[in-house]
């Protein structure tokens, strides 16, 4: 393969041409971005002044294209951060029509300085709602949670939410089917301790919509759990001809789980166990399994002994 050997003075030409190239490139370009032009970028809207009395709903997207007017270097930098834009828009005028006229705004959010570039008009600059009456409830929080406890321990009780309620306003329509109101995922890992935190509530989804407070208090008993056993009488249900009946045996021990703190207080009489003579009469069964129908909500059945009662009919 050739090599083109160059002398000193050939190498110095072509390294001026090529530097000459770069500064003729280099501004070029400069020239060409300082010329002023027209381009689009999108942007969010973002409503105030929302309407007390009516409830809306946009019927159009909720970003809209601006139209700017600047050099080459803003068109280029607006390019990189358009993520970050946002407009704001008055709904005040949604007190008496139907729609809001973003040119008509226009001096308004230019004066807010969100660009660093003259805002020209919108694409649409005509924004439409829906309305619909509006609504105030009160509805219960619900707390969603996903806790790995450590190994014994558990929830011990109620969870405690403070405020238990919160009002949401928005369309009758849609508030009418809005029973209850959940927060975000309170996530935990290795709890064995009661939890008490600050939690953030589902947010809207809907611009006309509103829940008040953002956030609520809860608290998580947490309690080291442990088995404990009783005998429980069993009490035999359905026996509508009023025969004469004999179960065996007639108590059954219960085994269950139980927190530490809890454990002296819990007696038989906070369980109740039950066996319905109706499977014996409607579906022929020859003993009856024990079933246990109240039990405290913090406890847990491991196992009754035995499942099932022997029993005895006497006309």
């Amino acid at each position: 393969m050739a090599i083109i050997k160059l002398s000193a003075i050939e190498r110095r030409r072509v390294s001026a041409f090529f530097t000459c190239l770069m500064l003729a490139i280099f501004a070029w370009i400069f020239t060409v971005l300082s010329n002023p032009y027209k381009y689009s970028i999108k942007a969010v809207l973002v409503f105030k002044n929302a309407p007390q009395k009516r409830a809306f709903h946009s019927l159009q997207s909720d970003t809209v294209g601006v139209n700017l007017t600047g050099s080459g270097w803003d068109m280029l930098f607006s390019k990189m951060n358009a993520g970050n834009r946002s407009i704001p828009v008055d709904l005040s005028q949604l007190e008496n029509k139907s729609y809001v006229v973003l040119s008509s705004q226009l001096e308004q959010i230019n004066s807010r300085k969100e660009f660093d570039q003259q805002i020209t008009g919108f694409n649409p600059d005509t924004l439409y709602f829906d309305f619909s009456n509006r609504k105030v409830k009160r509805v219960p929080v619900k707390v969603i949670t996903a806790i790995r406890y450590e190994r014994q321990f558990s929830q011990a009780g109620d969870i405690t939410i403070n405020p238990a309620y919160v009002i949401i306003t928005g369309p009758e329509k849609v508030i009418d089917k809005i029973a209850e109101w959940s927060s975000d995922t309170l996530k935990l890992d290795s709890v064995g301790e009661t939890v008490k935190t600050k939690i953030n509530l589902r947010p809207v989804n809907e611009g006309n919509m509103s829940v008040y407070p953002g956030n609520v208090q809860v608290s998580i008993p947490v309690d080291e759990f442990t088995e404990k056993a009783l005998f429980v009488t069993v009490k035999l249900i359905n026996n509508r001809s009023y025969d004469n009946v004999k179960i065996f045996p007639q108590k059954v021990k219960v085994t269950f789980t139980i927190p530490l703190t809890r454990y002296a207080e819990i007696d038989e009489d906070f369980f109740e166990a039950t066996a319905n003579l109706d499977l014996w009469r409607l579906r022929n069964y020859k003993v009856l399994p024990v079933t246990i129908t109240k039990i405290p909500k913090y406890c847990k059945i491991v196992k009754i002994e035995p499942a099932n009662v022997d029993f005895i009919v006497k006309k």
